[in-house]
């Protein structure tokens, strides 16, 4: 699925796109009850790409009625499950179909470099929706040992109205990772995606709804955080938010689950993820070009990003030799031109937040700049940092951009007190040929995934989430993501043969 076209190619696909820009819920494209929009905006070109439509409280109620009304007939949880995955199997090669349409609106929208967009997002979209689709039917409930005289069975039951609320640096990717597993469960979904990168999310509920999900289980609304997203996480006839972005925000969801009706809450939120690297790490050349992809992938606007590198004095020299060339190969500039790999930050606001941790001044004494270090319209140069301490706020803060610091140490028990030296837990990354040495540092840094001798966040197989402020309250991807989706229920049977007893006593 890598098959990019030119750059000319891709803009003029851009010029003739009609992106809908009302929230779709039960089957049918609506304006806000109040007749409200605002503007979605291409963070490249500053140019409105639509008016979308501004939801608030009474569309989070008309939205909600209508999923609790889908999911309470049972027209999709009621289904056979081989139905309900071949539906979802249709809807992903729908996507795969309109994958050009989907990855330049992806692009337009959120400022992602368009051979992200087609070599990485529109391919795992699609992959997840298959995975989780191809479970359905392949997921047994148990018995419990409970002797002859009773049968206890577990079984799993859909949760619900399911919230989805999506954040901006993944909107296609982050909507798979959850409506899949959701819908796959049986569950009714309202997606709520980020105001900045609302469009795609309205092009795969329209595909949905061509692929055969019904009306009232996959809706879209869409509007900013305190008029939408409040009034999803506050309403009591949602049975669970699903949540990814900001552990600010995060936290705001589990205050609204608790002035409300104690819904449950999975948070997939921020990260300062370490990549430590040790002195008997081979292939320093390849290593770097991990660390430099983890560090710069999708311009540092990722939750698992590798922000900081803790690196062994004694082969530091060499290592960030081949860090600063392959640095060099990361071109940046339009979105849409397939040569480039970074774009533009998703708005001014993000673009000022990021920007502000390039002040020298302010990062702690002694730091140097090994390159980058320039941010313009929009742009920020994919930047690197030597000499960071523990204290300085570029080791401490989420950056959510281009921006890799890099600490020294002397032995993996420093590497991995530095490592854990942060309120989250989301991702880690150890390089070293000691295999005894690399399972101690992945058993010892306190995070939800850890890659040896690679950059990743695993792949559709394997659970994705964080410790600490990271997150908690289940996972994405794999197995695990269905069972968040569920409510386990014990059903337990007395087969004592009482006539028998009787007879005997």
């Amino acid at each position: 699925m890598s098959d990019l076209l030119t750059h000319n190619e891709y803009k003029a696909l851009a010029d003739g796109l009609t992106p809908a820009s009302t929230s779709f819920v039960d089957g049918s494209f609506r304006a806000a009850q109040s007749g409200a929009t605002f503007d979605s905006i291409n963070p490249a070109t500053g140019k409105r790409l639509a008016k979308v439509a501004a939801c608030d409280a009474a569309d989070v109620d008309y939205a909600v009625e209508k999923a609790r009304m889908a999911f309470d007939d049972g027209r999709w949880r009621c289904l056979h499950p081989s139905a309900r995955k071949d539906v979802l199997i249709k809807l992903a090669k729908l996507i795969k179909r309109n994958r050009h349409e989907l990855a330049v609106m992806e692009s337009v929208d959120s400022g992602k470099p368009i051979r992200d967009c087609v070599t990485i997002d529109l391919p795992e979209t699609i992959n997840t929706i298959i995975w989780h689709a191809e479970a359905v039917d392949k997921l047994y409930d148990q018995t419990a040992p409970a002797g002859e005289d009773a049968m206890g069975m577990i079984v799993r039951e859909p949760i619900g109205v399911v919230g989805a609320v999506l954040p901006w640096n993944f909107p296609l990717l982050m909507m798979a990772w959850k409506i899949a597993p959701a819908l796959a469960a049986g569950c009714s979904v309202i997606v709520k995606p980020a105001e900045q990168t609302s469009l795609t999310a309205l092009r795969i509920a329209e595909l949905a709804m061509e692929a055969g999900v019904p009306r009232g289980v996959l809706n879209v609304i869409t509007g900013d955080g305190p008029k939408t997203g409040a009034p999803l996480g506050l309403h009591p006839d949602v049975d669970m938010v699903s949540f990814t972005g900001s552990t600010e925000t995060g936290r705001l969801f589990l205050k609204y689950a608790a002035e409300s009706n104690l819904k449950k809450i999975v948070l997939e939120c921020g990260g300062k993820n370490p990549a430590i690297v040790m002195d008997d790490a081979e292939d320093l050349d390849l290593v770097a070009e991990h660390v430099v992809n983890g560090a710069f992938w999708n311009m540092g606007e990722n939750c698992s990003a590798t922000s900081r590198l803790i690196v062994h004095e004694a082969i530091k020299d060499d290592l960030m030799r081949h860090i600063l060339a392959h640095a060099k190969e990361w071109h940046m500039g339009d979105p849409l031109d397939p040569k480039n790999h970074l774009g533009c930050m998703i708005d001014s606001e993000h673009f000022g937040k990021v920007a502000s941790y390039l002040d020298t001044s302010e990062n702690g004494k002694n730091i140097v700049t090994l390159c980058g270090g320039k941010a313009a319209e929009g742009y920020v140069e994919p930047t690197i940092f030597d000499r960071v301490t523990s204290a300085s706020r570029l080791a401490k803060e989420e950056i959510f951009g281009p921006v890799l610091s890099v600490m020294t140490v002397t032995s993996i028990d420093e590497a991995i007190a530095l490592a854990n030296d942060t309120d989250y837990g989301l991702a880690a990354s150890v390089y070293t040929t000691n295999v005894k040495q690399a399972m101690r540092a992945a058993r010892a840094i306190r995070a939800g995934t850890v890659t040896v001798n690679c950059y990743g966040e695993g792949d559709a197989t394997t659970p994705f989430g964080g410790y600490k402020q990271s997150g908690f309250g289940g996972r994405d991807n794999g197995i695990h993501a269905h069972d968040q989706y569920c409510e386990v229920k014990t059903i337990w049977l007395d087969l004592t043969d009482r006539a028998a007893s009787n007879a005997v006593d």
